[in-house]
């Protein structure tokens, strides 16, 4: 029989510290292959294997194309790559972004349920908005194991809550027990992979094709759900929108991925800014107004210099309602509209 040993694990904010907890109570052998995704920027170092090496003496390092799959090792995904998983070895991508990030956990949670089914166990730790509940959602559906921090715990609760929310949870648990149950179900025998319906299958496979960065199949997406009235907030093509149990995300034909967590805070977020931009272009229109207004009065025209300057006038009072919508909009979020002192936890994390 196949033995439980694909261990996915997932973390945004706070997740450093997480990751350190967990490892370090993991024991020098363990019969698993381990992969990890932390959401960092692009031109961040990647530094996350050399911090955790500290920790373990399995071996850690950032994953490399095509590099065969081993047992009793760490593979992390490295900065602005997608890390995925196939029959036997690993694939470094450069797809769209998911949820914002690249890395991004749902890729790397959906492709080891697709190649490994029961095999796989998916980890969700500490992080904002839900990266990570629609990978876990995949894992569930094809036969493995959920486990997910004790939000309590966590530094930022979003992602454990969210994907308590939507998946059915194996484990709920802090850090330090996390690990002891990881070790206690790395390694079990299990039966066959669950039945998936060829609907779903195609699905997966074709989300999994576009993280790997195969564009020309991003378009099939389309068939795997209905259109929305959205626009996608990166490159503003249709987004369509996807559904699984009771979770809803959203992908457009280029490839670009959002659950509807994040894409609500990117729609608010972008709200401001093109407030911003409003603002700019009316403040950009005071001046040139003045400016031709000084040049109608210079040239004795007084009357067409007074007719700019109040144009000017009457902008700079629609100027001034455009900075009270910036001082009063508040982008949103799930976590926000549940948690209203997330704000606070998040400064004091910066």
């Amino acid at each position: 029989m196949a033995k439980r040993n694909i261990i996915v694990i997932g973390a945004s904010t706070g997740g450093v510290e997480a990751f350190q907890q967990l490892i370090d109570r993991l024991p020098d052998h363990l019969d698993a292959a381990i992969f990890i995704v932390w959401h960092m920027a692009p031109t961040l170092r990647g530094v996350l294997p050399q911090l955790l090496s500290k920790f373990t003496t399995i071996p850690i390092a950032h994953a490399y194309n095509h590099e065969p799959l081993q047992t009793n090792r760490i593979y992390v995904a490295p900065p602005d790559h997608h890390m995925l998983v196939e029959n036997g070895t690993i694939r470094i991508t450069h797809g769209p972004k998911e949820n914002r990030f690249r890395p991004a956990i749902d890729p790397l949670f959906r492709s080891a349920a697709c190649a490994y089914g029961n095999r796989v166990i998916g980890v969700v730790l500490s992080g904002a908005l839900d990266d990570g509940s629609a990978g876990l959602w995949t894992i569930k559906h094809h036969g493995g194991l959920a486990l997910v921090q004790d939000p309590q715990e966590a530094h930022v609760a979003a992602m454990p809550e969210n994907a308590i929310r939507m998946v059915a949870v194996d484990y709920i648990l802090p850090v330090a027990e996390l690990a002891a149950k990881l070790v206690q179900l790395a390694g079990q025998d299990v039966s066959d992979f669950p039945q998936i319906s060829m609907e779903e299958d195609e699905k997966t496979k074709t989300e999994i094709r576009i993280a790997a960065d195969e564009t020309a199949q991003g378009l099939t997406i389309m068939e795997h759900g209905q259109s929305s009235r959205y626009a996608c907030p990166e490159c503003h093509g249709v987004l369509t929108q996807i559904r699984e149990g009771s979770l809803s995300r959203f992908r457009c034909h280029t490839g670009h991925a959002y659950s509807s967590d994040t894409l609500l805070a990117t729609i608010t977020e972008k709200i401001e800014e093109n407030l911003y931009g409003a603002l700019r272009g009316v403040d950009e229109s005071i001046v040139l107004l003045n400016q031709l207004g000084d040049q109608l009065a210079e040239t004795n025209q007084p009357r067409q210099a007074a007719i700019y300057f109040q144009k000017a006038q009457e902008a700079h009072l629609r100027g001034e309602h455009i900075r009270q919508a910036i001082r009063t909009h508040e982008p949103l979020s799930l976590e926000k509209l549940t948690h209203p002192d997330t704000d606070v936890i998040l400064n004091n994390l910066h």
